[in-house]
């Protein structure tokens, strides 16, 4: 027999085998694990689902949506009723005005939410808390209520049928403040403390501190807003009376009103719901990773 001789020091040699007993066994998933995974692929489901719908009846044959024996493939695929529906409901000025107002809004929310928000989250005066209260008292006022009024106010100022008067009476909003300003909540005193001692002014402390340490609940926020606005529809109904102001959820509602038959072209119907459902889908591939961390809460407080 071959004596064995022991290893020098500091050898790294293989590592022993262990025995197929000794290995850990792979768990199968528990029941509160399977019962979870099936209520994220029901309403994953549900919520795909009229996506894929309205995406078979635009590309599918005409009225082929109210047929009994619907199959979720169509017998044969078509793309003129995109065509058609651009055309019928002059979407591509709707488009542009609809992302116009939109961003315009987004803007004058901005500069008067942040600001707000800053003041409520991080400066101390006199009333703060009562003010506050008033502000998210505004959030219980439904939108309807207070239609008639800025009607008949933006009519006075002479801005009705236009796209100013889209505009105006969205320039700020409680929801976004509230969100705002629970976030700006997290930041460390600290922070502002050091920022006061380097001298920082409260605009300057609100520009190069809060302002980038609240990026993730800005961008949620203006997602929200964006699609809020965008989506708008009882507003542009009022004002917007010209079809070249109006926007795509109004042009959607002429293009199904203007129809000369008795049943509305469905594949037509779909494909512009399509088309204008495309700039809100755009926004939330963009910023998802910014509104995930936005509602999450992460980043001001880590």
């Amino acid at each position: 027999m071959r004596p064995i001789h022991p290893a020098p020091a500091g050898h790294r040699g293989p590592p022993p085998s262990t025995p197929a007993a000794a290995r850990p066994r792979r768990r199968l998933p528990g029941v509160g694990t399977l019962a979870r995974l099936a209520l994220l692929t029901v309403g994953i489901v549900a919520a795909v689902l009229p996506f894929v719908w309205m995406l078979r009846t635009a590309i599918g044959p005409p009225q082929s949506a109210l047929a009994l024996d619907s199959n979720p493939i169509p017998s044969r695929v078509q793309f003129d009723s995109f065509d058609q529906a651009w055309h019928a409901g002059d979407l591509g000025p709707a488009l542009l005005t609809g992302v116009g107002v939109s961003l315009a809004i987004l803007a004058l929310q901005l500069a008067t939410a942040v600001p707000a928000a800053y003041a409520f989250a991080c400066m101390r005066f006199r009333g703060r808390s009562a003010l506050f209260a008033v502000v998210l008292a505004t959030l219980l006022v439904p939108a309807q209520v207070t239609a008639v009024p800025n009607y008949v106010t933006i009519s006075a100022l002479g801005f009705a049928d236009t796209r100013v008067g889209l505009v105006l009476p969205f320039m700020t909003h409680a929801g976004m403040i509230f969100m705002l300003r629970q976030y700006m909540s997290t930041i460390p005193d600290a922070v502002l403390d050091a920022a006061r001692m380097d001298g920082l002014g409260t605009w300057r402390t609100l520009r190069s501190i809060i302002v980038p340490l609240a990026a993730p609940a800005i961008a949620s926020v203006s997602v929200f807003s964006f699609l809020l606005s965008y989506n708008e529809y009882l507003w542009p109904l009022l004002v917007a009376r010209s079809p070249g102001i109006a926007t795509p959820p109004l042009a959607l509602a002429r293009l199904m009103t203007d129809s000369s038959s008795v049943i509305p072209d469905f594949a037509e119907l779909a494909a512009a719901a399509l088309i204008i459902s495309l700039p809100s889908l755009a926004v939330f591939v963009v910023a998802q990773r910014r509104l995930a961390a936005g509602i999450t809460g992460t980043g001001a407080g880590a």
